[in-house]
């Protein structure tokens, strides 16, 4: 599997070149990342500063068009950023509000949890694989978690990769736009990102605390450090009335531009092509279970008195991140999505390695299904 800090042409030679080369790509794609995301706002589409890079980096990896590789490294970035942000919608209003819908936030997850299993099923039997591999292809985390998760069970990760992009990919342009086609396209001459005067002590106040939180967190080893450092210490001030301000929006329309380039990027030509039907089925799946939670989400929503566009963006089988900030486009709660988010991840995250191993003996000894992989 190709590192996602090194391109490979198609023979398997690394094809970056030498560093002043690499850079001027780098810069390259990093500018028509930067005018998608532009046009995208303009056309007053949906979460434009993600969609856009995303649309575009996508189309220009898959092309070939330019051949370099994203560096792991400039994530973070765009994860410290929003996490930040996100962090500091916590106010002690909003976190009384989550102690009071603690029922109703763990129920939808369990419910997220049952969807993707159920789906699991369905996916194993129409594309010939195991149920643990369709188990990792959608379980909500990252990419290369679960491509991690995957090797250290046995299981042949590259599927896995591929239908993890996907959904992340189908779920960031797909639930806006749906939102949008339900509630109506709003205005397009909305006010635009542009830029303001900024305040160099709180940018860097900011930015260090976020950089303290995500490094701290990384070192003791607590999974997705880069948001859940950050947001945390940031919700904790919030919370105790000691928050800074938050960024300017130049900054978090940047954040989404490093993030959007660096998930259309994880579509690589060599995979694409090698995909065939499997990335229908892989697409197909996460559709039904975007649905699937969308209808589960808005029943415990009318059970518990919550809007339905705010529990449908809570259940939503995405990245924490890419939830956040589709939550903050469009109004939503930002705070109370978050925690539906998080409170998943907390429930589903260390149960998945064992699930995949209970799955992987039920299988081993199951004929049937020994026969259904051997296809």
């Amino acid at each position: 599997m190709t590192s996602e800090s090194e391109e490979r042409a198609p023979d398997g030679r690394r094809s970056d070149g030498n560093g002043a080369a690499r850079l001027a790509r780098l810069a390259l794609l990093f500018t028509l990342s930067a005018l998608g995301g532009l046009a995208f706002e303009r056309l007053g589409a949906p979460l434009p500063w993600m969609i856009g890079p995303l649309v575009i980096s996508a189309a220009i990896f898959v092309s070939g068009a330019i051949r370099v590789g994203v560096p792991t490294g400039i994530r973070p970035f765009g994860q410290v950023v929003v996490a930040c942000q996100v962090g500091l919608a916590f106010s002690p209003e909003a976190f009384a509000m989550l102690v009071q819908l603690a029922p109703a936030i763990v129920g939808t997850a369990l419910m997220t949890g049952l969807c993707i299993f159920v789906v699991a099923l369905i996916l194993s039997r129409l594309a010939g694989i195991s149920l643990a591999q369709a188990f990792l292809c959608g379980v909500p985390t990252s990419p290369v978690e679960a491509a991690g998760m995957a090797i250290r069970a046995g299981i042949d990760p590259m599927p896995v990769v591929l239908s993890q992009t996907l959904r992340l990919s189908a779920v960031v342009v797909a639930l806006p736009f749906a939102l949008y086609a339900l509630d109506g396209w709003p205005d397009a001459r909305r006010a635009f990102v542009r830029i303001e005067p900024v305040d160099p002590m709180n940018l860097a106040l900011l930015a260090a605390i976020g950089v303290a939180a995500a490094t701290t967190f990384r070192r003791l080893r607590v999974p997705n450090p880069n948001f859940l450092g950050p947001l945390s210490v940031c919700a904790l001030l919030a919370v105790t009335d000691h928050a800074p301000a938050p960024f300017p929006g130049m900054v978090l329309a940047l954040a989404q531009v490093v993030l959007g380039t660096w998930l259309g990027s994880t579509f690589r030509r060599e995979l694409m092509g090698a995909a065939g039907r499997m990335a229908a089925a892989f697409l197909g799946a996460t559709l039904l279970v975007l649905i699937l939670c969308s209808g589960g989400a808005i029943l415990i929503g009318r059970a518990a008195g919550l809007d339905w566009r705010t529990m449908v963006l809570g259940a939503a089988p995405g990245g924490v991140v890419e939830m956040a900030l589709t939550a903050k486009f469009l109004g939503q709660n930002v705070a109370l999505i978050t925690s539906f988010h998080l409170t998943r991840i907390f429930i589903l995250m260390p149960s998945i390695p064992w699930l995949v191993r209970l799955i992987s003996r039920y299988e081993a000894r199951t004929p049937k299904t020994e026969k259904t992989d051997a296809r």
